[in-house]
């Protein structure tokens, strides 16, 4: 299931990296074509926006997945065992309720806006809110995996605390993590260099 859930995400992600371009194409043709050349692009800023939005929603997907999130886990890592696993199944359940709550209103926006065409291209202006119901219908199972793999009781406790309270923090706890190698004069650890 990890390995699917892998591939999808290369996926997800090679998406993201041709709507970046696709939108870059577009933006920065928009505004030579409209300096050097008098002219433009007509459905340039009506897709990149469009782009931009898909990109957010999938983006989200991937660091749903990836537990990219950034969060506050001063107090979590500080609990027992028991107190983790509470405060990640509360967290889980108050994250799909969320999810329901955005899937619904992406629906009836949705439904409201099939027939509603774009002033430029043309097209159904559903497409912008479709975007919520894939994140919402996607982020619901990888969350549900999880609340199945806490239940079963395949999460260790270093599992537990999904969040980090910012990329730094995490590097830096890497660097100051004590290192496996000794010295071999005296038994005690090397520490890390800066």
């Amino acid at each position: 299931m990890n390995r699917w859930i892998d591939g999808v995400c290369h996926v997800v992600e090679a998406l993201i990296a041709l709507m970046l371009a696709v939108m870059v194409v577009l933006v920065f043709g928009n505004v030579v074509l409209r300096y050097g050349f008098n002219s433009g692009i007509t459905m340039s800023e009506e897709v990149s926006r469009w782009l931009f939005i898909w990109i957010t929603f999938l983006g989200a997907i991937v660091a749903l997945k990836e537990h990219a999130h950034l969060g506050v886990d001063m107090v979590v890592n500080r609990l027992p065992a028991w107190g983790k696993k509470a405060c990640y199944l509360i967290s889980h359940l108050l994250m799909l309720y969320m999810l329901w709550l955005l899937y619904q209103g992406s629906v009836t926006q949705t439904r409201i806006n099939w027939d509603v065409q774009a002033p430029v291209t043309g097209l159904s202006m559903a497409v912008v809110y479709v975007s919520g119901i894939v994140f919402a219908v996607c982020g619901g199972f990888l969350l549900l995996l999880e609340l199945y793999r806490l239940l079963t009781g395949q999460l260790s406790e270093d599992q537990l605390v999904t969040i980090q309270e910012s990329e730094e923090a995490g590097v830096l706890a890497q660097v100051l993590a004590p290192q496996n190698t000794s010295d071999g004069l005296d038994g005690q650890h090397k520490r890390p260099q800066p």
